[in-house]
């Protein structure tokens, strides 16, 4: 059984700059037992007064743009910079496969070696959705610790930008040149939700098709609806090989960050982040309350087999299994 300590105890060593008690305060975060979520929650008050000072960064990209090499080298530069950096990574693929987490960590090797970064992959064998709270509470924090840039990273395609847009003030979408229709697809869904894109591999004999796809993405961008922030997202070309673009799009990142925080943009981002990520809880533990009650599962079995057979139609089925719930009792909040 894990040693566990008092909420100070963690909280001290988080607000000192302690990785070894950072850590342990993320697995009690990351725990789906109901004593560690207790104390994790309780640790997180205790620092939430010294969170969201950071910048906090999101980076997506089809398999193969190179996100691993990118963030390394961009995080090699803002650690160059004199900038605490931590990178977290949300991956809704691992809960089947285990997905590339551990790998990510091996291909950052230099930044995992650098005292100014850290690296924590999430966890596997969740929820997406699991994997999202978790992230965001790990990122309170680092943020307490000490870290002012925080980079998180979508390991898996699809639904996991929206999970990542919704936590971060800069959502960065890397792209390749040349890997086929870019602007078709799910592509698009995603173009609109990126305060950024950047061209990677921009080196050797792929400068040339970089550029092109620079300008065809920048029309592109242009037929996009505002984004209601006074932002435009530029498109960017860089290369991890030869460090090209790095110092550009922290440039761009800061431009952003002073017209956001200005018009206040930033702020009402971040309000509107947090009122989702609480309707998100509530749903999830709504949710796990109703079907944890004592014979829902039962029920809920044999109603099933009814819809499957077409005996029995979804909306009345979703009626009688409500009406056979406490859980939907209305008289114990009158």
């Amino acid at each position: 059984m894990r040693h566990r300590f008092p909420p100070d105890h963690y909280a001290n060593g988080i607000l000192t700059g302690d990785r070894l008690t950072l850590s342990r305060a993320i697995t009690l975060v990351e725990s789906t037992r109901a004593d560690d979520q207790q104390l994790a929650q309780q640790v997180l008050e205790q620092v939430l007064p010294k969170t969201g000072k950071s910048i906090r960064i999101g980076i997506t990209g089809v398999p193969g743009v190179g996100k691993s090499t990118f963030i390394e080298a961009f995080g090699t530069y803002l650690t160059g910079l004199g900038h605490q950096l931590a990178v977290l990574a949300v991956d809704p693929t691992s809960q089947r496969s285990g997905g590339s987490l551990l790998g990510d960590k091996t291909r950052m090797e230099t930044l995992s070696m650098n005292l100014n970064a850290y690296i924590r992959p999430s966890p596997a064998g969740d929820s997406l959705g699991g994997v999202g709270h978790r992230t965001r509470e790990t990122m309170l924090l680092c943020e307490a610790a000490g870290f002012d840039v925080i980079l998180i990273e979508t390991v898996g395609v699809g639904q996991s930008e929206t999970v990542v847009h919704g936590m971060v003030d800069f959502f960065l979408l890397l792209m390749l040149a040349g890997a086929g229709d870019e602007l078709q697809g799910m592509k698009r869904g995603i173009m609109e939700l990126a305060d950024a894109l950047l061209i990677t591999k921009a080196d050797g004999d792929n400068r040339a098709a970089a550029s092109r796809a620079r300008v065809e993405y920048q029309n592109a961008l242009h037929l996009f609806p505002p984004t209601g922030s006074g932002w435009f997202p530029p498109v960017l070309t860089g290369s991890a090989l030869t460090g090209e673009g790095v110092a550009d799009l922290w440039q761009i990142l800061q431009q952003h960050q002073q017209l956001t925080m200005q018009n206040g943009h930033r702020l009402q981002r971040r309000q509107e982040q947090q009122l989702t990520w609480f309707r998100s809880l509530l749903r999830q533990r709504l949710e796990g309350q109703f079907y944890n009650q004592p014979g829902m599962r039962e029920r809920l079995t044999i109603l099933e087999a009814q819809v499957r057979a077409g005996t029995l139609l979804p909306g009345p089925a979703v009626q009688t299994l409500l009406a056979t719930s406490p859980a939907t009792d209305r008289s114990q909040f009158e």
